[in-house]
């Protein structure tokens, strides 16, 4: 975030209703709301496509930011839960409509990339993880990929430090072996 303080403040005021700094706030967090959504996916499209879905995200539910945390946390779980939703319709839309093989047609970035093939390698762990053991899914999130410290992490997640610390373990041994599997 350009200015902390000044974030906080915007996210404030705009929580309080104010239209304009609700402007300015989604102004001055757009390149990094573009940056973020890109550590989630690995195609700029629709790491960009996730970063508009958070700024409306964001101007719909700015009233439900309290101010007990920093905003830039609170913004992390809109971002994490936005383009893990971008992820499942990217996945549910290729499922439903297959390519056609063409031997002239480009190649796709997504399935080429060693980064991008990295992040959708994460992304299928995170809905695995999802699927068999829900409570690690956000300890792994703010601290793995949003890079919250512990305590922002523990306080995002709503649980002791203690019990993200031991979560997020937990996560981690479980994700490893689905990561390296994928390698």
């Amino acid at each position: 975030m350009p200015d902390r303080t000044s974030t906080e403040e915007l996210a404030r005021r705009a929580a309080a209703g104010d239209g304009t700094a609700l402007e300015l706030l989604l102004a001055e967090i757009r390149p990094e709301t573009v940056r973020r959504c890109g550590r989630f996916l690995p195609c700029r499209e629709d790491a960009e496509e996730a970063a508009q879905d958070v700024l409306l995200q964001v101007a719909r539910h700015i009233t439900g930011f309290e101010g007990r945390s920093r905003f830039g946390t609170w913004l992390y779980t809109v971002v994490a839960n936005c383009c893990r939703q971008k992820y499942r319709e990217l996945k549910r839309r290729a499922a439903e409509q297959p390519a056609a093989i063409d031997p002239g047609h480009a190649v796709d970035p997504r399935t080429t990339s060693v980064i991008a093939g990295s992040r959708v390698d994460l992304l299928e762990a995170l809905e695995r993880l999802e699927r068999e053991h829900p409570q690690l899914v956000a300890p792994l999130v703010y601290r793995d990929i949003c890079r919250l410290d512990y305590a922002e992490a523990a306080e995002r997640a709503g649980i002791p430090l203690g019990t993200l610390k031991s979560r997020l373990h937990e996560a981690r041994k479980r994700v490893r072996p689905w990561l390296a599997a994928s390698a």
